[in-house]
């Protein structure tokens, strides 16, 4: 049972989000704080005291300390709660996702929305306890304009830097995340690992083969070298799959 922060600094979002929230079977408890100090102060003597809080649903734009400070400043505590972001306002996705946020709700809430927030929190505090994902959406920006790619239509990920390009059948989209944190984020969801810079989702590999004592595998139109550490992690996921089906599909 999970127990989650409620912040909103307007009365009548606040009382309809923890009403909702409450109504969740998985949700044990509902604290609420007006706005992002008070969270923080809550945050703070709950892990003092040794209690838990799993998850804060919180709104951006409230007046001093908004959501993304807050989210920012998490990064002082030892084991920060999940930060799901409920929200009027769309254009704040990609910062949001760059700052780590596990989900972005648009207002007004749809109970049904919500639901998949709480089951990525809840698949976050204890993996194997939730149902099965629903895909997710990731926000990018494509001139001057926020467009949501989903995860399923992925086929592989590069890192550049700082950023990962994600590589899907209409073109590519750069998103300010480090490829390791991508990883950990989508390893659940059938995404593997086939070098150090490149991230490979599984159900997109047709084939895969060595040439000169190295494997390639073929995602689409694009062949992509196995690094030699993960060749042999490569070719036992294919041949599961092989066997046994796809282990995590993905749904469109």
């Amino acid at each position: 049972m999970l127990s989650v922060l409620a912040v909103d600094d307007e009365a009548p979002a606040l009382e309809e989000l923890t009403y909702l929230l409450r109504e969740d079977p998985r949700i044990e408890q509902v604290t609420q704080a007006p706005d992002a100090a008070e969270a923080l102060r809550i945050l703070s003597r709950v892990l003092v005291s040794g209690d838990r809080l799993d998850a804060v649903f919180m709104d951006i734009r409230m007046p001093g300390l908004d959501g993304l400070d807050f989210t920012r400043l998490l990064a002082g505590f030892a084991a920060p709660p999940a930060v799901v972001f409920v929200t009027a306002h769309e254009h704040f996705a990609v910062t949001a996702f760059e700052l780590g946020a596990l989900d972005y709700v648009l207002k007004p809430v749809r109970p049904e929305r919500l639901a998949e927030a709480v089951r990525r929190v809840e698949a976050a505090v204890c993996p194997g306890c939730a149902s099965p994902a629903v895909d997710e959406v990731v926000p990018v920006e494509l001139g001057g304009r926020t467009r949501l790619v989903t995860r399923s239509s992925v086929t592989y990920a590069e890192a550049h830097g700082d950023y990962v390009r994600l590589h899907t059948a209409e073109g590519s989209y750069l998103v300010r995340m480090p490829l390791a944190a991508l990883a950990k984020r989508w390893e659940t969801a059938g995404f593997i690992r086939i070098h150090r810079s490149t991230l490979v989702s599984a159900g997109h590999i047709s084939e895969l083969r060595f040439d000169g004592g190295r494997a390639i595998v073929q995602v689409g139109e694009r062949l992509l070298t196995v690094s030699r550490r993960h060749t042999r992690e490569v070719r036992d996921l294919l041949v599961r799959r092989f066997h046994h089906g796809p282990e995590n599909p993905q749904q469109n």
